[in-house]
């Protein structure tokens, strides 16, 4: 069965000398792998197409199997992820992400508007961390994880000055710290931010500044969360991690 639908490429292996192996995340299929044939070949109509984050168009050949991708239609190369290292480690850890989080052809319109519209962010030169840190906890829902960011996880209220704990899986307020010896401290900043980023609708994302700090607070109440929950091993948060690191010492 033929079928053209809208896609971003969150991987690409190359396959034999000339073909490629490209997983596509799309608007109507969700997640497709098809056989790129010819496609490592310089003068090739599927060269440009088959590249990492490339939006585009694709048509392609359906079955039980396999697929394979007939031709593209370029929408997006994000050239600027493209020619920067660092942007390239982030966008590289969010289609990671995508892929290791969804199963193959279960359809997600609204994950491949996230995917799309988080990408294209970073290509337009918003801070990477956030987008980051927005995709980590929206993403969260399809893994089949809630975290309690509205209220206290054990009490329920909805005043008072939170932390975060990874054991009651989400926030904890003062009056219930005791319930939880192990829980990460927070600012009021970072614990405003978690919620925001949580709830917020990417589209109405305007210009956030935040401190290094809180960004530090987030990253690690975030990435252990992950580590304790998701099951998940990314290659591509380690190269991020080195990227991040190196940065620093600029």
């Amino acid at each position: 069965m033929l079928q053209k639908c809208e896609g971003i490429v969150i991987r690409s292996t190359t396959y034999g000398e000339s073909n490629k192996v490209v997983t596509l995340f799309t608007r109507e299929l969700g997640k497709v792998g098809v056989m790129a044939r010819g496609a490592k070949k310089p003068n090739s109509r599927l060269s440009a197409i088959t590249q990492l984050f490339t939006h585009g168009y694709f048509l392609v050949q359906i079955g039980s199997g396999l697929g394979s991708l007939q031709q593209g239609e370029m929408i997006s190369s994000l050239r600027s992820i493209r020619e920067d290292i660092f942007l390239t480690a982030y966008s590289s850890y969010i289609v990671e992400l995508t892929d290791k989080s969804t199963e193959d052809r279960k359809t997600n319109p609204y994950l491949f508007e996230l995917l799309y519209q988080t990408l294209h962010y970073i290509n337009e030169g918003y801070d990477p961390d956030v987008l980051m840190n927005i995709y980590e906890l929206k993403i969260l829902n399809v893994l089949g994880l809630y975290p309690t960011l509205n209220q206290c996880s054990v009490c329920g209220h909805t005043d008072g000055h939170f932390s975060f704990s990874i054991r009651e899986g989400g926030f904890l307020c003062h009056r219930c710290l005791n319930k939880d010896p192990y829980h990460l401290k927070l600012s009021p900043g970072a614990v405003k931010l978690l919620r925001i980023f949580y709830y917020l609708d990417l589209s109405r994302l305007g210009t956030i500044s935040i401190k290094e700090e809180t960004k530090a607070e987030l990253r690690k109440v975030i990435w252990t969360y992950y580590d304790e929950y998701s099951g998940l091993h990314l290659k591509s948060k380690k190269f991020l991690d080195s990227i991040k690191q190196f940065r620093q010492l600029l």
